[in-house]
């Protein structure tokens, strides 16, 4: 739990950090800039987050009639928890997958595809279901949210630096140099975009290990992401990139991409199954 923990200040300190230095950069505003932008966006995020990550799914409020399994185990999960129960909600994918969302806990939405409850049985769901509410509890939608808008606002202060430094016609030997003001610009948004995503990567081995321990057993949950690891190379699933992350299996899993190891939302299955297995 350290381990992750310290992982994810680091990686979260990183970003600040980059941000402060490219905005920097950009004259002595910059940095304020860049804090502004950066705030601006992740107060939209946090508030907004359920709405944007439910309707980009097609999801639509569960019936408890249709799905009473559903519906108990998280009761029985968020009792055992001490938290409120999220709102559930069901998407027409058939892909396999899950996701959570919400600014808190008491905020906070759960929701499964079709495709999951087609080829999960119900023990291997309630596993699905305790690595989502693990998500919550860990209040991982927060701090996604804020490496988001930390890298957007990174990048949207690099292209500002980018068109000042093409554009912006100084003259004096105190300004920056240009040439390097415009390959900060191009290499400050990828230095970004993989903090954020190694950040990603930590919060999900850490919702596994959470997700199993308030299951009680690991076991169901590395069977059921075996499942869906396996659907999602061959079952399509029409999201953007920006919301993959939101799931616990990558629904983009089936596109191939050059030094994917670096650019994954996710750890590899067999990262997760090994971890899930060893720590049982």
């Amino acid at each position: 739990m350290f381990r992750n923990t310290f992982k994810t200040t680091v990686l979260l300190a990183g970003l600040g950090g980059l941000m402060v230095a490219i905005g920097s950069m950009f004259g002595r505003g910059g940095a304020v800039i860049g804090l502004a932008v950066g705030l601006v966006i992740v107060g939209f995020s946090y508030w907004k987050s359920d709405t944007l990550a439910i309707r980009a799914a097609r999801a639509v409020p569960a019936d408890e009639v249709r799905h009473p399994e559903y519906f108990a185990i998280m009761r029985e999960l968020s009792t055992k928890a001490a938290m409120p129960m999220p709102r559930l909600y069901l998407s027409p994918e058939p892909q396999p997958n899950a996701f959570a969302t919400g600014r808190n806990p008491q905020h906070a939405a759960v929701a499964v595809t079709e495709g999951l409850l087609a080829i999960c049985s119900w023990d291997e769901i309630r596993g699905v279901l305790a690595h989502e509410l693990s998500h919550v509890r860990n209040r991982d939608i927060l701090i996604g949210s804020v490496a988001a808008a930390v890298a957007t606002g990174i990048s949207l202060v690099a292209n500002m630096a980018m068109w000042g430094a093409m554009f912006g016609g100084r003259d004096d030997d105190d300004g920056p140099n240009p040439i390097a003001l415009i390959a900060t610009a191009l290499l400050a948004p990828i230095a970004a975009s993989l903090l954020q995503m190694a950040l990603s990567r930590s919060r999900e081995f850490e919702a596994d290990r959470t997700g199993a321990e308030l299951a009680g057993n690991g076991e169901p949950l590395t069977r059921a992401l075996e499942k869906l690891e396996a659907s999602a190379h061959r079952v399509p699933l029409d999201i953007r990139p920006a919301q993959a992350q939101a799931f616990i299996v990558n629904p983009l899993t089936g596109r191939q991409v050059r030094f994917a190891n670096m650019f994954r939302t996710h750890p590899t299955t067999a990262e997760r199954v090994a971890r899930l297995r060893g720590a049982a």
